[in-house]
């Protein structure tokens, strides 16, 4: 294999813990990998969750190091491209008060993270279940004449439980029977529960879940609301607004054409807005050294590599993405809002998670190899041994080079595999595979010097698997939701060859408001819809196309 014939010659130069980290030219690139990484997954970022410090001081660093390099500032904004998103909700003036007993926020109850924001006063009318099943003769509202300005309490269990055999499946929708109530004037909702076989909602804020138009509260003891007569409550929910930054770097050698190069550099931050599959108690940082500081400590070398390299055949672009873990937003807002012209863009190249090379059997996943006829070719002609070589076609998968095989670019994903510290607080860099890094470095060298020609590749469409990103669903629309999207409904970000939404005529940018009788406000009103159909079922789906209502029938 050609060896690298330079590396970098800058001193890259930052601050941690008030000591200088300088990284000389007679240092490795596995070394130099280390010391990003060790930087990146300090406990001084804090685990770099999108739109906090510790996020901005780990684009600071990435920033110093693309400029060390000699790399031109492709940003908006110098080498930064910001981009706004919602983080979640936050509970600001709250108070709830039964027969005058003041409850205590958190302690006996909390607001639902789909409530809205107001007040209401009143008799309390217990409903049942709330639900409302005509198919099954059954109603919670049959002797119920009114609940105008009146507060309707139900159990959010059903008549038979909440289990996946119940005859009320289709009803056990918490935020469907709340908007029954709301449609039949009820001015709050309080959920209780008294079935031990159904689960406590979750009080989880960070869900982007469109509102209803009334209070609603969940209290954990039932006792404290049973045979209640009166209520006053008022409930408030902060928008969390945040900024996320991209980090982009630009090599121009004036040539037709441009490749991509990126990785995330986000991570969890403490695992309290969602992702975290750490179960104890305490919030813990996570540090997330192998997702995905290890690609971006990889990006950063071959960012310097490759400007003192005789590739010149091709301009390159080297992106560290934010938002990755809350839904690919900073790989989605960039392909929106291109620093260069998408047009002439020939490939893109994603790097994720490169730092836990298993060296009992030395595998890594390459994803998106049918995203262009020669990717199949290429990976067959470089061999690095000891590189046991794992490919899968799909050019959609849970990582940011999904949105750009949207914008029709070919991709690739570079993986070495999950493992026991994925997204805990125990992802640190003494777990890291240094020397397994620097053999998936080579590789992606070895990729780039393939490619180095003035020429755009061919982009093919792949067959997404829809079923293995879906598993709960007995069907799939076949459709790739736009995460950023917040302005009602689902819009589509790309539609998948052969699926209901396509063979119905369904297009990239139609806007899903309505599928049969449930209404889509958001991502979790469309997915509670989807698990309700089985294979076969014929459903009406409206759309919003171009400002208009759009009606389609689509058999699943």
């Amino acid at each position: 294999m050609q060896q690298i014939k330079s590396q970098i010659h800058a001193v890259l130069v930052v601050v941690l813990a008030g000591m200088l980290i300088s990284c000389t030219s007679q240092e490795t690139p596995a070394q130099n990998m280390k010391k990003h990484i060790e930087y990146l997954a300090s406990d001084a970022l804090e685990g770099r969750e999108a739109g906090t410090e510790g996020e901005k001081k780990a684009a600071e660093y990435i920033s110093s190091q693309f400029k060390s390099g000699s790399l031109e500032p492709k940003g908006s904004d110098g080498y930064f491209q910001d981009f706004d998103f919602l983080m979640g909700k936050n509970p600001g003036e709250v108070h709830l008060t039964i027969d005058g007993n003041k409850l205590k926020l958190d302690d006996n109850y909390f607001v639902m993270n789909f409530s809205a924001n107001g007040e209401a006063s009143g008799a309390l009318v217990h409903v049942g279940f709330g639900i409302e099943a005509p198919d099954l003769d059954y109603s919670d509202y049959a002797k119920i004449s009114s609940l105008k300005g009146q507060i309707a309490v139900f159990s959010i269990s059903s008549p038979d439980g909440i289990h996946p055999h119940s005859k009320y499946l289709a009803y056990h929708s918490i935020k469907d029977r709340v908007k029954k109530a709301e449609d039949k004037g009820a001015s709050a909702v309080i959920l209780i529960n008294e079935d031990p076989t159904a689960a406590n909602p979750d009080k989880n804020y960070t869900d982007k879940i469109a509102r209803v138009g009334i209070p609603v509260v969940f209290i954990e003891d039932a006792s404290l609301v049973n045979e209640k007569k009166q209520a006053e409550l008022h409930t408030e929910l902060i928008d969390d607004n945040r900024t996320g930054r991209n980090v982009i770097g630009w090599i121009d050698n004036n040539a037709t054409y441009s490749a991509i190069i990126g990785a995330h550099y986000d991570h969890l931050g403490y695992g309290r807005h969602g992702g975290s599959l750490y179960r104890g108690e305490e919030a813990l940082i996570h540090n997330g050294a192998d997702d995905n500081a290890s690609g971006t400590a990889m990006l950063i070398e071959l960012a310097g590599a490759m400007k003192n390299s005789s590739l010149k055949n091709l301009n390159y672009l080297f992106i560290a993405f934010s938002g990755e873990e809350k839904g690919l937003l900073g790989a989605n807002y960039f392909t929106k809002n291109p620093t260069i012209d998408l047009e002439n863009v020939t490939y893109m190249i994603n790097i994720d998670m490169v730092g836990r090379l298993d060296t009992a059997d030395y595998d890594i996943a390459i994803n998106g190899v049918g995203t262009s006829p020669v990717w199949d070719s290429l990976i067959q002609k470089i061999i690095i041994p000891p590189l046991n070589i794992n490919t899968t076609e799909s050019g959609v998968g849970p990582s940011d080079q999904t949105a750009f095989y949207l914008s029709d670019i070919p991709v690739l994903q570079f993986f070495t595999g999950t493992h026991e510290n994925y997204h805990k607080p125990t992802d640190d860099p003494e777990l890291i595979n240094y020397d397994g890094m620097k053999l998936v470095y080579d590789y992606i060298m070895e990729v780039n010097r393939a490619l180095n020609k003035d020429v755009k590749l061919t982009f093919t469409k792949t067959k997404d698997d829809e079923g293995r990103r879906a598993p709960r669903f007995a069907v799939t629309l076949g459709i790739i939701p736009d995460y950023m999207f917040d302005e009602g409904g689902v819009k589509i970000d790309g539609v998948s060859d052969g699926k209901p939404a396509a063979n119905a005529g369904l297009q990239k940018g139609d806007i899903v408001i309505q599928m049969g009788d449930h209404v889509i406000d958001d991502i979790y009103a469309y997915m509670e819809a989807l698990s309700r159909f089985k294979k076969g079922d014929t459903v009406s789906v409206t759309v919003m196309r171009d400002g208009e209502k759009k009606t389609v029938e689509l058999q699943f």
